[in-house]
């Protein structure tokens, strides 16, 4: 056998392989008792401390999170650069053309829903919490070693900061998640759980090994960790904006927790409903709400100033973007240390614990989009949604506050310095620039109560997904897990937030500066996670049936051109295909069946796939060249066509 046939038969081979051979359905289903026993205990363990001594917990959090900062801000930012560029890669590569599903399958969800649901699930409580005073902060005091504060060229480095904290960098994680997801569940016929993403390292039972129950274990630590993070954002700002209503005049520990148990309530009730009725309705209105909340404030703010800050702040991303992508605390002093901890490398942490819901769930909505499609709408539309968003809050009050200081009225100033740093309440900040906006009170306190309903729903939509997403990881990876499942997990988020409020008394600051410690420590371990999920997603990208129909086609083409020129000696010759016998060696994955399945591939119905026999492959590969130059060669046949 020469070496044409012998590599030819070698791809052939390879895209047997490549193609699964039946829809199988995922295994033992039911509750995996090591994984949700183990993941619960911890869980409970943590609530149980907190109840004993929230004090305690809260020191041995910041000694942690003291430890994490000294020994391991290299490795997120190493990270979150890595993320962003592979997911890059892949979606400009030849892998963009992959399908999440059958080669012929189309969208799942339309795509105004779909952004919808991919945004509000991603980010939407922290651009309430945060849209107005990380800008403004940053105006005023910029990070370490940049830019003098309150300046022209603070606004540039406010602006392109915020958008480096909020636009790519955190949608490249979820993108990685997500991409795992959709792939091996909707194109490989895997199963939903995170450790099977792993399979092309550890092979196909990774779930059921000691390796892939800690996998599962870790995601579900960090998806509960960081939603209960939001949860404790959400809470603190639905008080703040309680108490400039003129609801209440204090807000308190117990207020607090009250506010988490309605929470709590809402989102568990909307994940045991389903994404259909839960999240898609809730997400799809408060979307609207979004888009009327910034229309208002974008016509009555300072609107001209807003228009300029818009490429300004695109400018300000591009422009610093290497020196914010790599700076450390090493290069400068204690400040620098204390801002990376509660700026960049909390939110690199942040985005990596709310990457397993988060991408398991929009990998659960984007099922018959290309990958390329995929990446492109999950990088892309989000991250302009959070330029417009930023630029029309967080440049309306750079706006209102640089008019305030031209005109050295600290009446109208929305922040004033206190020690050198501005004194922001990040609780009320929101709600302090709609009283500064040029309306009448009423309508002022309108945009309030949007702005707490907002926050509200904004959570609701995620936590939902998180609950939704924790008990399907506990239960071997169930698209559709148990009622108690999801309400075990919901409620146990409301116990950490809540814990970690109390930890920090009536102090919000304090509180806040827990939740964020706590969510920095238990996302370490899955940055590790992350990385290696790179290298699985790669090789099984690497072995998809079209990329190795793409080799044998390359392969077949060069192979007789070279054999062509050979047998006419440099002579002008023609490669023509003639019709032979049909081989069905090259298939896409099985279609599920309609009647009866679900829309989960890991239920779809077990149909065997033809394969090539010993005698198709040797015909395949036997290429005949006739005197007149005519090739007769079934895959070039295929190619032509």
């Amino acid at each position: 056998m020469n070496q044409h046939t012998q590599t030819t038969k070698d791809l052939l081979e390879d895209l047997k392989s490549a193609t699964p051979k039946k829809r199988r359905k995922g295994g033992k289903e039911g509750t995996d008792w090591v994984v949700f026993g183990s993941a619960g205990a911890i869980v409970l363990g943590f609530i149980a401390w907190g109840l004993i001594s929230a004090t305690s917990l809260g020191d041995v959090a910041a000694t942690a999170l003291d430890w994490v900062m000294e020994n391991c801000s290299w490795l997120f930012v190493i990270a979150a650069s890595t993320f962003t560029i592979f997911v890059l890669v892949v979606a400009f590569s030849k892998f963009g053309r992959i399908r999440l599903g059958r080669d012929d399958e189309e969208p799942q969800f339309k795509t105004a829903s779909w952004i919808s649901m991919m945004f509000a699930t991603g980010m939407g409580i922290g651009l309430i919490f945060n849209g107005v005073a990380e800008p403004l902060y940053f105006y005023m005091s910029p990070p370490p070693g940049t830019v003098e504060g309150s300046t022209p060229e603070a606004v540039t480095t406010a602006m392109g900061t915020a958008l480096f904290h909020w636009t790519l960098y955190p949608w490249a994680m979820y993108a990685i998640v997500g991409l795992g997801m959709a792939y091996g569940t909707y194109r490989l016929g895997r199963t939903q759980l995170f450790s099977n993403m792993f399979a092309s390292i550890f092979g196909e039972r990774v779930s059921r090994t000691a390796g892939g129950k800690i996998i599962n274990i870790l995601a579900i630590l960090a998806t509960l960790f960081g939603s209960a993070c939001s949860l404790g954002l959400g809470a603190l700002q639905i008080g703040g904006g309680l108490r400039s209503t003129g609801i209440t005049d204090a807000v308190g520990s117990p207020l607090l927790v009250l506010i988490i148990a309605v929470l709590t309530t809402a989102f568990v009730a909307s994940a045991v409903s389903g994404i259909e009725k839960g999240i898609q309705w809730l997400s799809n209105i408060n979307m609207v709400l979004a888009v009327v909340l910034a229309v208002i404030v974008f016509v009555v703010g300072p609107t001209l100033f807003i228009l300029n800050v818009i490429p300004n702040a695109i400018g300000g991303f591009i422009q610093d973007l290497p020196q914010m992508a790599s700076r450390t605390a090493v290069a400068g002093d204690a400040s620098l240390a204390d801002w990376m901890s509660s700026y960049t490398i909390f939110y690199w942490a942040w985005w990596v614990s709310w990457s397993p819901f988060v991408g398991l769930f929009i990998g659960r909505i984007s099922r018959g989009r290309t990958i390329r499609q995929f990446i492109v709408g999950v990088l892309l539309v989000p991250s302009a949604i959070s330029l417009l968003w930023f630029s029309i809050f967080g440049g309306g009050a750079i706006g209102l506050q640089e008019r305030a200081e031209q005109a050295h009225d600290r009446g109208e100033a929305l922040v004033n310095m206190v020690g050198g740093l501005p004194d922001i309440n990040t609780d009320t900040i929101l709600f302090d620039m709609f009283e500064k906006l040029p309306v009448n009170p009423f309508i002022a306190v309108v945009l309030m109560v949007v702005a707490v309903l907002l926050v509200a729903i904004f959570f609701v939509t995620g936590a939902d997904s998180a609950s939704i997403v924790m008990g399907g990881l506990s239960e071997r990876g169930a698209e559709d897990p148990s009622k108690k499942s999801v309400i075990f997990w919901g409620v146990a988020t409301g116990a950490v937030a809540a814990i970690m409020l109390v930890a920090g008394g009536d102090d919000p600051a304090a509180a806040l500066n827990g939740l964020q410690n706590i969510t920095i420590v238990s996302s370490v371990p899955f940055v590790i996670v992350m990385l290696l999920l790179c290298v699985a997603l790669w090789k099984d990208l690497s072995r998809d049936p079209l990329i190795i129909r793409d080799k044998l086609a390359r392969h077949v083409l060069t192979e007789a051109v070279a054999a062509g020129v050979e047998r006419h000696d440099g002579e002008p010759f023609e490669l023509r295909t003639v019709e032979t016998a049909a081989i069905d060696i090259i298939v896409p994955p099985t279609e599920e069946t309609e009647a009866g399945a679900s829309s989960d591939a890991a239920d779809a119905a077990e149909e065997e796939i033809p394969t090539a026999t010993e005698q198709d492959i040797a015909a395949a590969t036997s290429a005949e060249l006739s005197d007149k130059g005519e090739l007769t060669h079934p895959a070039a046949e295929t190619d032509a066509k």
